[in-house]
């Protein structure tokens, strides 16, 4: 199974090795990622997804510039970390990245999803969530009691939404950055 993962990832890391050391981290963690994380029917479909997000990464212009893209920036507000990880959902977890940025917690998935409009019609949107600090009433973490190394991260707002995100490349610094995040709000 590795040597499936390293022919595939071989014209990415070439590619990305242009781009200096940020590729050789992309591909360490894919590696390391898709020993962690079994969301994907298959570990190719979950290597091939991360590579793609990788490259995508690398031809916007990196993390900052996705998240401009994505959310606007509002005056003062810095992106602390970025993390690929999967926002659970009532029809199954989507992957994307998650954005914890001093006046906001986002997530942005990697893929266009597909549903039906009012009339009918099929429209592909990307799913977004945006969530200001001042509205984040506390953060929950959560593991996979029968794997620990699996953990969770829920974020209640004050009006008492829950969203769960999982399968962090580094849950315990993305976890951290929050705490960091939401205590320099207070």
């Amino acid at each position: 199974m590795h040597e499936i993962i390293e022919s595939h990832a071989k014209p990415y890391h070439n590619m990305m090795n242009q781009h200096g050391k940020k590729g050789d981290n992309i591909v360490h963690g894919i590696r390391e990622h898709g020993n962690a994380v079994r969301l994907a029917p298959r570990i190719f479909e979950t290597v091939k997804g991360k590579l793609s997000l990788g490259a995508r990464i690398l031809q916007q212009g990196g993390m900052k510039r996705i998240f401009k893209q994505l959310f606007g920036v509002t005056e003062g507000e810095n992106l602390l970390k970025a993390s690929q990880c999967y926002l659970s959902t009532t029809t199954g977890p989507i992957a994307g990245l998650l954005f914890l940025a001093t006046q906001r917690v986002a997530f942005g998935s990697e893929r266009s999803i597909k549903f039906s409009s009012p009339n009918s019609e099929l429209v592909r949107i990307y799913y977004k969530v945006s969530i200001p600090l001042r509205k984040i009433k506390r953060v929950d973490q959560s593991e996979n009691m029968k794997n620990p190394s699996q953990k969770y991260m829920g974020v209640v707002t004050a009006d008492d939404f829950e969203f769960w995100f999982m399968g962090f490349l580094n849950y315990q610094k993305a976890f951290n950055c929050l705490q960091k995040a939401l205590m320099s709000q207070s």
